[in-house]
């Protein structure tokens, strides 16, 4: 899950600011859970878990909406994946990804020093120094499929681990491809792979949902979107009609009843999910889309959907201690709203003063812009 400077496409911005909610409404029911509360009287048990259980699919959709962007970016800069420049995208990528990803793990190492009891790290054969070697070396997931979670701030970088691993190796299979004949079945093949790799890491119920193919399989979905887009004729606006709500329909029915496509699909829900996150963004491409009035505040959460997502369980830790210390439970709903604006306004503040600026900044010493050259400027999109 990665930051966006703003984006062009209000579409892309308010898929991802429901992904980055339902990541920080999953994360406040684990501990606050809706139906333990007042609120859970009136509302459908259904809808209540809809809400409070669905942050691991949206991390998937994030997969797809990542590799969508870095896909398309790389094509508008670079005519083709087969001349993509990789000093230019590494660099791009340490810029985007490397100072929020620091100042994480120096703040938790810090808590973790102190004691912090939501923040210390104890389970049987983890460290610190392993915990920071596993996050700043981008195979978290694996540690803690081999070792147990690590705490809520460490934990969610396990997304990360397998996006940044992506990353590093697709500038090096473009250049040996060259040509999207030979890159596009590699693709379809990896994309299509989803309900495989995912259920034959059955054995480990971590390491299923944080292996590597299965996130990767989602990232190459959405590459092919992207290729679509480049390749395909655009279509008349009823077919990307059709297709944005094919997939809104499609996330829908994963969101509200993925226990019964589950008993149904087993594995195959998953890839469900990653045709729907593609479609959703073809068509919404296609079609266009503009921001309903009062929505805008979505679209602001998905632009800072890397910020929220790093840093969010310091909120979530804080209105939950505070929700405890209340004594009252059937008033657990009422933290829900300020813990997400909360969450906004810690993003903001961590865009504002660290990752926007660093990033600016990084780029113009990493590439190295030609005297009276406009200096590179961070992308409109998160990629």
């Amino acid at each position: 899950m990665q930051r966006s400077t703003g984006s062009r496409d209000p579409g892309i911005d308010l898929l991802r600011g429901l992904s980055t909610l339902l990541v920080v409404l999953h994360h406040i029911g684990l501990r606050i859970p809706l139906r333990h509360t007042a609120l859970g009287e009136f509302l459908p048990q259904r809808f209540s878990s809809t809400l409070n259980y669905n942050g691991y699919e949206a991390v998937f959709v994030f997969f797809v909406i990542s590799g969508f962007l870095i896909a398309r970016n790389s094509l508008r800069r670079w005519g083709s994946l087969g001349r993509l420049d990789y000093r230019a995208f590494y660099a791009m990528r340490f810029a985007r990804i490397v100072p929020c990803l620091l100042a994480l793990v120096a703040v938790l190492s810090l808590l973790h020093l102190l004691g912090a009891g939501d923040y210390a790290i104890h389970r049987p054969g983890q460290s610190l120094p392993g915990a920071t070697a596993a996050a700043l070396g981008f195979y978290l997931n694996w540690y803690e499929g081999l070792l147990g979670y690590l705490p809520g701030n460490w934990d969610v970088l396990w997304s990360l681990s397998i996006e940044e691993v992506f990353y590093l190796a697709f500038p090096v299979v473009c250049l040996l491809t060259r040509r999207t004949a030979i890159l596009l079945p590699l693709l379809v093949l990896l994309a299509l792979s989803l309900p495989y790799t995912h259920a034959t890491a059955a054995g480990n119920e971590i390491w299923q949902d944080k292996a590597y193919l299965p996130g990767m399989a989602a990232i190459a979905m959405g590459i092919l979107a992207a290729l679509i887009v480049e390749h395909a004729r655009t279509p008349w606006r009823g077919m990307a009609l059709a297709l944005a709500l094919a997939g809104a329909l499609g996330l829908a029915a994963v969101f509200t009843v993925e226990d019964l496509l589950w008993s149904a699909w087993h594995d195959a829900t998953l890839l469900l999910l990653t045709f729907s996150s593609a479609a959703l963004l073809l068509g919404m491409h296609w079609r266009g889309t503009r921001l309903l009035p009062g929505l805008g505040w979505f679209a602001g959460f998905g632009r800072l959907s890397y910020e929220i997502y790093l840093s969010h369980m310091f909120v979530v830790f804080t209105v939950v201690r505070l929700y405890k210390a209340s004594g009252n439970a059937a008033l657990g709903w009422l933290w829900y709203p300020p813990a997400v604006l909360a969450c906004w306004a810690l993003g903001w503040l961590i865009a504002r003063g660290l990752s926007m600026p660093a990033d600016a900044a990084l780029r113009r010493r990493l590439l190295h812009p030609a005297a009276g050259s406009p200096s590179p400027q961070p992308a409109e999109a998160t990629e």
